[in-house]
């Protein structure tokens, strides 16, 4: 069951691996590559929906004032993202998504490669490399330095 709530965790935005890991380590007692690896299925679950789905969902909400709130939030971190993605696109997306910090993710990375209209495939591809990137800096951060998340 610890298991699952893991991967369950790591499919929640802004969660994702890096609250996923540390989770699942600490409280749920999964050893670290476990954890890796339920943490990568988990946060890599909805990548294919946020590609195709994001641009419509998106769309329908910039037209109801109700979401303007969440719509201008959406919009900052994909202009904060987008400009190197724009650029480097495949190498872009693999770092922005590989680099654990706040904001920064495969829900996130994958929501700018649907805005930029990025190959679908070549998101997939580097979707998974990057969260492969990411859940290892934060399990060897995770296993080696858990001081500095609190454990």
């Amino acid at each position: 069951m610890n298991i699952i709530k893991t991967m369950l965790l790591a499919a929640v935005p802004l969660m994702e691996q890096k609250g996923a890991i540390p989770l699942g380590i600490y409280k749920y007692g999964l050893s670290p590559m476990t954890a890796f690896i339920v943490t990568l299925i988990g946060s890599f679950l909805p990548v294919p929906f946020v590609l195709i789905l994001f641009n419509s969902i998106f769309a329908f909400m910039k037209k109801h004032e109700v979401f303007d709130p969440l719509n201008k939030f959406i919009e900052r971190k994909i202009e904060k993202g987008s400009k190197n993605m724009e650029k480097y696109k495949e190498l872009g997306l693999i770092i922005f998504i590989g680099i654990p910090l706040p904001t920064t993710g495969l829900w996130t990375g994958s929501a700018i490669a649907s805005f930029l209209k990025l190959d679908f495939k070549k998101s997939i591809v580097c979707a998974l490399i990057g969260g492969t990137i990411s859940g290892t800096i934060i399990t060897f951060i995770s296993v080696y330095f858990p001081h500095m998340l609190g454990y």
